[in-house]
């Protein structure tokens, strides 16, 4: 059990506790000064930050203690605020848990010789994995997690591969929520684990072809880059694992993955502008790794297999993507033939490769779509839906050899459906749909609607909606407008059974598809990053006020929401146009912008100057502290906050959002609530149960509606 709990006595009366309860906790200002190109910023809360040392330490120092005090005091101001609402967080609780089918299982997918599933047992947090052979009606249980989670307050197990000749399971394990997982391996043939544990990984391995091999990614184990990989022979200690590669460009990651075909393992370098693979063949792990096209700046690529070819993926001369191919003996770019051209409507994201068909996944007009391709006549078509707005993607096709594509589907008012798809004559079979454990549910209750709201410079920016058929528009109706816009990470509009708890309490819900995201293509990514960074978020602004235009809502039931880099967004927005929201919710917000992006040490920075550039240049610098929300917070009137971190996050450290809260609450001139809920037992991902993670989303809700005056 982490430390925390061991020093509980130290925390629950600390001396630093208010006097009067009802009072929000103020933080000690400790001045901190940060000087670079001549500027100097002031950190009064710079304190707050503690090294995993510190976090780990059996022996928590002075700074720990205030640290963990300063924490704990948020926690038991934001559950002095929200205990009016502790019934009405009970009730969407278990209506969110109530609409989940509890016995559920996964549609089985074959892989050579066996099915794999997993499924969930009632009320019981994690699943079990198993597989049947095809010839035998007997479940074998590969892994049971919620037995193996017994004694954990977070478990995630990860990156599930079985060896070539279906004896040997390769799994991660994560305790502690840092994405630092041991991989372990069970001899399926006789339910047993081996000795062999490799720590300090990504979680995932690739078996080689002779079933006693296999290759890992290790990660740093100050800023977590995944910068290693090694070669690990079963029966032997870690220490003796041979290294194959290092990523030595503190800029760059990688990973290690094998190809459909079986033939090749690859390794992969990336980098948000660029990448790079090397291959060996999966027959012979010995082999030194050869690579593909060496690494160019602004130009990625990715790699496939398909008898002599490798087929690549690329962007070069293609700002959308083009797809090549070119043979295996010949890697090398210049050698590379064009099958599909560019195309500057249509955006590639993937493709599937098929022993009769090639299948590309695209993205147009800010939806995705699936074209599948006959190798042998070339002829083409796409798999149609009605919805207005969905999304479609290509899921669990291991099998070469078929001429069936499975494919997942879903829409914002349509449960997640899972399909198989005769790419002969078109017929699509339904395999599952999710089961919404709701009399009163029904997809004719609701409606789903695509705008495009002009912003302030002429981009038509879409917006997906999703309501109830009776809802009205007279300007008085609670909204809920979320959005992310970084990475190129498009936000496609998903069912959500969760989201029925505020549908069905008169809420509208609304996806902004803002610049910084790929949902109009690679242009609408470059067009919010780096020094066009600002129109993310006045992409949302904007569409906030197209939403009280259209009299959908009022800023005085108009609510935002974002998470991660979507919780920058949520900054930035309370900075440039607070009284457009009656609340926000910052999920895990990286909100400390210039900081983080000067500190290397940081998981977050080294890989990310090129989606938001490096500070120590100067123009960089500049531009990033015109936006940070934390360097940005200033003495004036703020919506009402619901902020929310885990102390473990890998990803955006627990201090951003806590030094945010302390700023917030210094510094804002009204009296609207302010509360952050840290959770100290996990990290970027939140709570690793099946059910426990929907308490923070009842909580949020609870927040919403608390602000609407809803009491059940």
């Amino acid at each position: 059990m982490k430390f925390i709990y061991i020093f509980f006595f130290l925390i629950l009366f600390s001396c630093n506790q208010n006097e009067n309860m009802n009072k929000p906790p103020i933080a000690e200002k400790k001045p901190f000064e940060f000087e670079i190109h001549g500027d100097i910023r002031i950190d009064n809360y710079h304190w707050m930050r503690l090294s995993d040392d510190q976090k780990n330490s059996e022996k928590p120092d002075s700074q720990t203690i205030d640290v963990i005090n300063y924490l704990n005091s948020e926690n038991e101001y934001q559950k002095l605020v929200m205990k009016d609402t502790e019934k009405l967080q009970q009730k969407l609780f278990n209506e969110i848990k109530g609409r989940i089918k509890k016995d559920d299982s996964s549609v089985p997918v074959k892989i050579n010789n066996y099915f794999y599933y997993s499924r969930f047992e009632k009320d019981k947090e994690y699943p079990f994995y198993c597989r049947r052979h095809k010839d035998k009606v007997d479940e074998e249980i590969m892994l049971n997690v919620h037995k193996m989670a017994e004694s954990y307050d977070y478990f995630s197990v990860s990156g599930m591969t079985v060896s070539s000749n279906e004896n040997l399971l390769l799994f991660g394990v994560d305790t502690v929520s840092r994405r630092q997982y041991t991989l372990r391996i069970k001899d399926l043939s006789n339910n047993l684990l081996l000795d062999d544990e490799i720590s300090n990984t990504t979680g995932n391995g690739v078996w080689a072809n002779d079933n006693k091999t296999f290759f890992y990614v290790k990660k740093d184990p100050i800023t977590l880059r995944s910068y290693q990989i090694f070669k690990h022979v079963i029966g032997t200690p870690q220490s003796e694992d041979q290294l194959v590669y290092e990523e030595k460009d503190e800029t760059f990651g990688c990973y290690v993955s094998k190809t459909k075909s079986k033939k090749y393992i690859m390794i992969g370098s990336y980098q948000t502008l660029s990448s790079e693979y090397r291959y060996i063949n999966a027959d012979n792990p010995n082999d030194k790794f050869l690579i593909i096209n060496e690494r160019e700046k602004n130009h990625e690529y990715s790699v496939y297999h398909y008898g002599d070819y490798f087929y690549i993926l690329t962007n070069h001369n293609a700002k959308n993507f083009r797809l090549m191919k070119t043979h295996v003996s010949k890697p090398e770019k210049n050698n590379w033939v064009e099958v599909i051209p560019h195309r500057e409507e249509t955006l590639i994201e993937g493709i599937d490769i098929f022993k009769n068909y090639l299948v590309i996944e695209e993205r147009t007009n800010g939806l995705t779509h699936l074209n599948v391709k006959n190798w042998n006549n070339k002829k083409s078509y796409y798999i149609e839906f009605d919805d207005p707005v969905y999304t479609i993607t290509s899921t669990s096709n291991p099998e070469f050899d078929t001429n069936k594509l499975r494919f997942a589907y879903s829409s914002l008012v349509s449960p997640s459906s899972v399909y198989d798809f005769s790419m002969d004559n078109r017929e699509r079979k339904l395999l599952k749909q999710d089961e919404i454990l709701d009399k009163n549910f029904s997809t004719k209750n609701y409606i789903s609607k695509r705008y495009y709201a002009k912003s302030r410079d002429g981009k038509k920016i879409p917006i997906s909606i999703v309501h109830r058929k009776n809802i009205k528009k007279n300007g008085n109706n609670p909204l809920l407008l979320y959005g992310y816009g970084s990475y190129g990470y498009s936000l496609d509009p998903y069912f959500s059974s969760v989201r029925l708890s505020l549908l069905d309490r008169g809420f509208i819900f609304a996806i902004a598809h803002v610049r910084g995201g790929e949902d109009l293509g690679r242009d609408w990514y470059d067009d919010g990053k780096l020094l066009n960074k600002k129109n993310t978020f006045f992409d949302f602004i904007d569409c906030a006020k197209f939403l009280i235009n259209e009299n959908y809502t009022d800023p005085s039931c108009l609510y935002a929401s974002g998470g991660s880099a979507g919780g920058l967004l949520m900054g930035a927005i309370l900075n440039l146009e607070p009284k457009l929201w009656n609340g926000i919710i910052a999920s895990v917000p990286f909100v400390d912008v210039v900081t983080t992006m000067l500190d290397e040490t940081i998981p977050l920075t080294t890989g990310e100057f090129d989606e938001w550039g490096n500070p120590k240049n100067k123009n960089y610098y500049d531009y990033i502290k015109s936006y940070s929300p934390y360097d940005n917070v200033s003495r004036k009137s703020y919506p009402n906050i619901l902020i929310t971190t885990g102390f473990w996050d890998s990803q955006v450290q627990y201090w951003e959002p806590a030094k945010w809260t302390a700023k917030l609450r210094d510094l804002k001139t009204d009296n609207n609530i302010l509360i952050m809920n840290c959770n100290m037992d996990v990290g970027h991902g939140g709570e690793s149960g099946r059910f426990k993670r929907y308490k923070e989303i009842a909580l949020e809700y609870a927040f919403l509606l608390k602000l609407e005056g809803v009491k059940n």
